[in-house]
C-alpha cells in the first residue's frame, strides 16, 4: 500500500504551480485601455471657491495616443461625476471633443476641465 505523503504530494503541488499561473500580477489585466494603451489618469475638484462640480481630469502619456488620452479622460471626469453628483452628465469647458489645437497638453500630459451637472 502507497504512503498519502507521495501519493497525494505530486498533485498538490501540481494544483498549487497551476493556480499559481493563473494569478500572474493582475495589475494589467485589471486595466482599462484605450486606443490599446493604459493611460495613467486622475479627476480633481477645481478648488472650494469654484462653483460645485467643477474639476479637471489630467491624463499622463499623451504621446502614446492623442484619441486614447481623449478617451482615458472622458472615462475619468464621467467616473468623477457619477461617484461624487450621481450623474454622468458633463459640460466640458475643454474636453474630450474639444479641438485638437485648442487642447491643453504640456510634459506629456493633456488636461480636460467641466462641469458635472446634476441629474
Amino acid at each position: 500500500m502507497r504512503d498519502f505523503k507521495t501519493t497525494a504530494f505530486p498533485g498538490v503541488l501540481a494544483a498549487l504551480l497551476l493556480v499559481s499561473a493563473c494569478g500572474g500580477s493582475g495589475a494589467t489585466s485589471d486595466r482599462l485601455l484605450f486606443d490599446g494603451k493604459s493611460f495613467r489618469a486622475s479627476a480633481k475638484p477645481v478648488d472650494k471657491k469654484a462653483a460645485p462640480g467643477q474639476f479637471r481630469v489630467t491624463v499622463s502619456g499623451v504621446s502614446a495616443s492623442l484619441d486614447g488620452a481623449r478617451e482615458a479622460g472622458r472615462h475619468e471626469g464621467t467616473r468623477f461625476c457619477i461617484q461624487n453628483f450621481g450623474s454622468s452628465r458633463i459640460v466640458w469647458t475643454v474636453g474630450p471633443d474639444t479641438e485638437p489645437q485648442k487642447l491643453r497638453i504640456e510634459k506629456d500630459k493633456l488636461t480636460f476641465a467641466g462641469t458635472c451637472q446634476r441629474p
